[in-house]
C-alpha cells in the first residue's frame, strides 16, 4: 500500500471528523465537570454514606478510565466510525437512564454505564482523527480537539450552576447527552470509516487491565473513608499488585498485546503519559475538589462559584491553540514545561488564599493556573498518537485517555483522602470516629454532616480547618506539578521531541 500523503486531508474527510469528534469532546468533559458541581445539590438518604454521594463522579471516572484502552483496541478491529457511533449513542441514551434515577444508588450505577460509553466514544474518536490528518494538519486539529475538551471543563461549572437554578441537577446531566446525540448525527453523516491493527483481540489482558485500575481506585476511595487501618484498603493494594504483576506476563506472551509495553523503553512516549498526570494534579482535581468547598463549605453562590471555575478553565478555551502555533517555532517541550511552572507558581499563589477565601482574591491565582495548565493541553493530544504509527492510534489514544482519564480518577481519590487526613489535623480534639468521619463530610462538601458528628464545633471552626488543609493542600500539589515539570523536561527535551517528530513523518 501507498503511503499516505503528510498534507491534510480532503475537507469534506478531515473538517467533518473534526466536527463530530470535537462534538463528544465537548459533552465527555462537561459530564464531568457540571457533574462535579451537582453533587452538594443533590440529597442523599438516611442509609447513603459519604462515598456513596462521592461514586457520582467516581463511578463515572472509574469506567471512564478503566476502558479507554479496551475501547481503542476495539476501534482498531472493528472500526473506529462503528465505534464512536455506539459510544455516542449509548451515552445519550445513558445519560436518559441518569435524568431518571430513582435514587443514589441507581444514580450511581447509571453514571458507571454512562462512563463505558465516554470510554468508546473519546478512544474510537481520537483514533478516527489521526487517521483523517497527517502532518502539520494533524497538530492543528488536535489543538482544536484540545481546545473543545478544556470549552468543556470550562463551560461544565458555569453551566452547571446556571442550570441548577432553572431546571435542577437532571437538566445539568441532560446537557451532555444532548450534546453526544448530535455528535452521532453527525458522525452518521460525516465520519469515515477506518481500521488499525485488526489482530485477534487481548480480551484477556483488557479484563485484568480494567480491574487494576479498579483495585487501585476503590483501594483509595477505602483509604478516604477507613483510614489506612482498614482492611479493605489492604486487599484492594495486594489485588492491585498481583494483576499488575499478570498484566505484564500476559502481554509479554500475547502476539497482539492490547499494551506494547516496548513502547515505554521511548523517552517521548514517557514524557507524553506524563502530561496529562501532572495537568490532573496542577488543575483536573481542583475542578471538582474548589466547588466543594466554596459550595458546601463556606457557602458561596452557585454563580459565583462558576465564576470562579471559569476563571480557571476559560483560558483552555483561547490557549491550546496558540500553544500548537507557537510549538512551531519554540518546541512543545518547552511549553509544555513552562505551562507546568506557571501552573505550580498559581497553585503556591492560591495557597496563600485559601485559609479564607474571597473571591476578589482567587480569581488572578486561578487565571494563571488554567493558562499553565492550557499551555501542554492543546499539544499532549496530538503527541500521544505522534509516537505510535498510525495503525496502533486506536491503542495509543486508548492509552494516553487511560492515563488521563483514570488518573484523574485516582488523584481525585487520593487528592480527596489527603484533604480529609488534613482536615482531621485541624479540626477540635474529639474521639477518632467524629473526627474521621467529620474530615470525610468536609472534604466532601457536607458542612451540616461535619456538624453533625462535632456538634460542640463551631461552624466557624470547621471552615477554619477546612481552609487551613485546602492550602496544604495546594502547596502540595504545587510541589508536584512542579516536579512533574522537572522530569518532563528530561523525557521530553530535544532527542525525545526529536523521536515523536520522526514517528510521525513514518
Amino acid at each position: 500500500m501507498a503511503p499516505r500523503s503528510t498534507q491534510d486531508c480532503p475537507a469534506a474527510a478531515g473538517h467533518g471528523a473534526l466536527l463530530a469528534v470535537c462534538l463528544a469532546a465537548l459533552a465527555l468533559p462537561l459530564a464531568f465537570s457540571a457533574g462535579a458541581v451537582v453533587v452538594p445539590s443533590l440529597h442523599p438518604g438516611p442509609d447513603d454514606s459519604p462515598l456513596a454521594l462521592a461514586w457520582v463522579t467516581n463511578a463515572f471516572m472509574l469506567t471512564f478510565g478503566g476502558l479507554l484502552l479496551a475501547a481503542g483496541a476495539l476501534a482498531d478491529r472493528l472500526g473506529r466510525r462503528r465505534v464512536f457511533l455506539a459510544g455516542t449513542a449509548g451515552f445519550a441514551a445513558v445519560t436518559a437512564c441518569v435524568c431518571m434515577a430513582p435514587g443514589l444508588l441507581w444514580l450511581d450505577i447509571a453514571r458507571g454505564l454512562q462512563g463505558v460509553a465516554a470510554a468508546a466514544a473519546l478512544a474510537a474518536g481520537t483514533a478516527a482523527l489521526a487517521d483523517a490528518w497527517q502532518g502539520p494538519g494533524r497538530a492543528r486539529a488536535f489543538a482544536v480537539l484540545g481546545t473543545t475538551f478544556g470549552a468543556g471543563l470550562a463551560l461544565g461549572p458555569l453551566l452547571a450552576g446556571v442550570l441548577l437554578q432553572w431546571v435542577g441537577w437532571r437538566g445539568v446531566f441532560a446537557s451532555s447527552g444532548v450534546l453526544a446525540l448530535l455528535a452521532c448525527l453527525l458522525g452518521v453523516r460525516l465520519l469515515r470509516e477506518s481500521h488499525g491493527n485488526r489482530a485477534r483481540l487481548d480480551v484477556a489482558g483488557m479484563l485484568v487491565f480494567s480491574l487494576m485500575l479498579a483495585s487501585l481506585t476503590l483501594a483509595l476511595l477505602w483509604l478516604g473513608e477507613q483510614g489506612i487501618g482498614d482492611p479493605r484498603v489492604w486487599g484492594a493494594l495486594g489485588a492491585c499488585a498481583v494483576l499488575a504483576i499478570l498484566l505484564v506476563r500476559l502481554q509479554q506472551r500475547h502476539a497482539s498485546p492490547l499494551l506494547d509495553l516496548s513502547l515505554f523503553s521511548q523517552r517521548a512516549f514517557v514524557g507524553v503519559q506524563l502530561l496529562p498526570v501532572a495537568t490532573c494534579f496542577g488543575y483536573v482535581v481542583l475542578l471538582v475538589v474548589l466547588p466543594l468547598q466554596l459550595l458546601g463549605v463556606y457557602g458561596q453562590g452557585t454563580a459565583m462559584v462558576g465564576l470562579q471555575m471559569l476563571a480557571l478553565s476559560a483560558p483552555l478555551l483561547v490557549l491550546p491553540i496558540l500553544a500548537a502555533r507557537c510549538a512551531q517555532h519554540v518546541g512543545s517541550a518547552l511549553l509544555c514545561t513552562v505551562g507546568l511552572l506557571l501552573c505550580a507558581q498559581g497553585l503556591w499563589w492560591l495557597s496563600q488564599h485559601a485559609a479564607a477565601p474571597v473571591p476578589q482574591q482567587w480569581i488572578a491565582p486561578l487565571l494563571l493556573i488554567g493558562a499553565g495548565a492550557a499551555l501542554p493541553w492543546g499539544l499532549m493530544d496530538g503527541l500521544s498518537v505522534s509516537v505510535v504509527p498510525v495503525q496502533r492510534a486506536g491503542m495509543a489514544a486508548g492509552l494516553f485517555g487511560t492515563v488521563r482519564v483514570a488518573g484523574e480518577g485516582i488523584a481525585l481519590a487520593a487528592v480527596t483522602a489527603l484533604l480529609a487526613a488534613l482536615i482531621g489535623r485541624h479540626l477540635p480534639a474529639a474521639w477518632p470516629e467524629a473526627t474521621a468521619s467529620a474530615s470525610l463530610y468536609l472534604a466532601s462538601g457536607d458542612l451540616e454532616g461535619a456538624q453533625a458528628w462535632l456538634p460542640h464545633v463551631t461552624v466557624a471552626e470547621l471552615q477554619q480547618a477546612s481552609g487551613q488543609a485546602l492550602a496544604q493542600l495546594l502547596r502540595t500539589l504545587s510541589m508536584l506539578t512542579l516536579g512533574c515539570a522537572l522530569l518532563l523536561q528530561l523525557l521530553l527535551g530535544r532527542r525525545g521531541l526529536a523521536l515523536a517528530e520522526a514517528a510521525d513523518s513514518a
